[in-house]
């Protein structure tokens, strides 16, 4: 089930008196994909980390369907967790492990220790996991380990990694930025096709601004910290992107 988040007086700093996040109020639908854009160090990633609490916020509220999410601690931070997936630039995966296992860990949060240290999952993760890899364009990949596969095709597990938790929101913190532009088109129209279908809300941290445009439905633009565009992509005109990334000359 698709989730509500809402972000309320959101504040990061990591050195006392130099916050990187500024005060943060946003409410998020819960479908559709969302862009954050703005030049490296105004705080894009860890906006999205705070959001899973992988980043501890300073001050503010994380508000996932009602229920804040900053001051939780053990069990009941795992089990929100487990609701918010997640795509890393890094891909992050399990370099020794095959592509099956590596998605059979989207599911750790759910199943007993012992079965996961087994690798006995329940049979209706296993079929699930076969889906996600016909969905993502790798039916031929299970076995193969982590190590061998192109850097796209790694983006590509950690899309249906992420998708093996069910979870009610995704996030994605620049799943494009390692891979070529053509890879990173057939990334970004997989992740937003598959989540369409999931009906999972998706919040995405990305350089790119062509392609957070063509992309999403939903434009947030940062600049130190602090959020200065919030619409549509149709609405976002040069003078924003003069706003967002610092005089007339952004582009050079």
């Amino acid at each position: 089930m698709s989730a509500g988040l809402s972000l309320r007086g959101l504040s990061k700093a990591y050195v006392p008196g130099k916050p990187v996040l500024r005060d943060i109020t946003l409410d998020f639908a819960p479908e559709g994909v969302t862009a954050i854009i703005g030049p490296s160090g105004t705080g894009k990633s860890t906006l999205i980390r705070c959001i899973n609490r992988l980043v501890e916020p300073s001050g503010g509220q994380v508000l996932l369907d009602g229920q804040d999410l900053v001051p939780l601690r053990g069990r009941e931070l795992r089990l929100a967790r487990r609701r918010i997936g997640m795509v890393f630039q890094e891909y992050n995966l399990v370099e020794r492990l095959s592509v099956m296992e590596n998605l059979l860990s989207g599911r750790l949060g759910y199943v007993p220790l012992w079965r996961a240290w087994l690798r006995k999952y329940p049979a209706e993760d296993i079929a699930r996991a076969f889906e996600l890899l016909d969905a993502v364009g790798l039916p031929d990949h299970a076995t193969r380990r982590a190590d061998a596969l192109s850097g796209g095709q790694r983006q590509r597990v950690g899309i249906a990694r992420a998708l093996m938790q069910r979870p009610a929101l995704l996030l994605a913190d620049e799943p494009t930025s390692s891979l070529d532009p053509r890879t990173a088109v057939e990334v970004m129209e997989l992740l937003t096709t598959l989540t369409q279908r999931e009906q999972v809300p998706v919040i995405i941290n990305i350089h790119n601004v062509e392609l957070a445009k063509r992309y999403c439905g939903r434009i947030i633009g940062m600049h130190q910290g602090a959020v200065v565009f919030d619409g549509p992509p149709e609405a976002l005109e040069a003078s924003h992107l003069q706003l967002i990334y610092g005089g007339e000359g952004w582009q050079e």
